[in-house]
């Protein structure tokens, strides 16, 4: 029996197209606001997403959105802006920026960010009336993004919201009891 003993050389120039993967140097993070069953005075806890099960907004409800943006480079970072897209069934109610009504966008001028600085900025939405929502869904869920950038960095996130629509025209459950029944 004859035992074959290979060697392979793999010169260390093949290093070269090894990739770096780098976390981005301006973040944001979005959260959507949920009222605090804990808490008086209507005081909200803010999550990243909110799904089927959890707290579900109705139409006219208000839903707030955190926008948290740092800066997470090594130099002070000029012109940051801040844009919010906002979803078919949300329409702005208050907060910082301007809105345009045809592209659906609120922007923030943030300004300057020094070295690790962080900022916050809520953001207020109204659910639009039932009759503008949807009519072949009682229950569905939006995505709501904003992007932050300056010059050559930018990042975006997302947090996703869920609406429950009332429902109309069931005025009596109908009888189903023995007395209904065959003779």
């Amino acid at each position: 029996i004859f035992y074959f003993l290979f060697f392979i050389y793999i010169p260390s120039s093949f290093a070269q197209y090894t990739t770096q993967v780098s976390a981005p140097s301006l973040i944001i993070d979005k959260m959507v606001g949920i009222p605090d069953s804990q808490t008086k005075g209507g005081a909200l806890s803010y999550v990243d997403n909110l799904g089927t099960a959890d707290h579900k907004f109705t139409p006219g409800d208000e839903v707030s959105f955190q926008l948290k943006v740092r800066n997470a480079t090594d130099k002070k970072l000029d012109t940051i802006t801040i844009q919010d897209f906002l979803p078919p069934s949300l329409d702005p109610l208050e907060g910082p920026g301007t809105y345009d009504d045809k592209t659906r966008t609120i922007t923030i001028d943030a300004g300057s960010f020094a070295i690790n600085e962080e900022k916050f900025y809520i953001v207020k939405m109204r659910v639009i009336p039932q009759e503008k929502l949807p009519s072949d869904r009682g229950l569905f869920c939006e995505i709501n993004k904003a992007v932050a950038k300056s010059c050559d960095v930018s990042d975006d996130d997302v947090a996703q919201f869920c609406i429950e629509k009332t429902v109309s025209g069931v005025q009596k459950v109908p009888s189903a009891g023995p007395e209904m029944g065959l003779f």
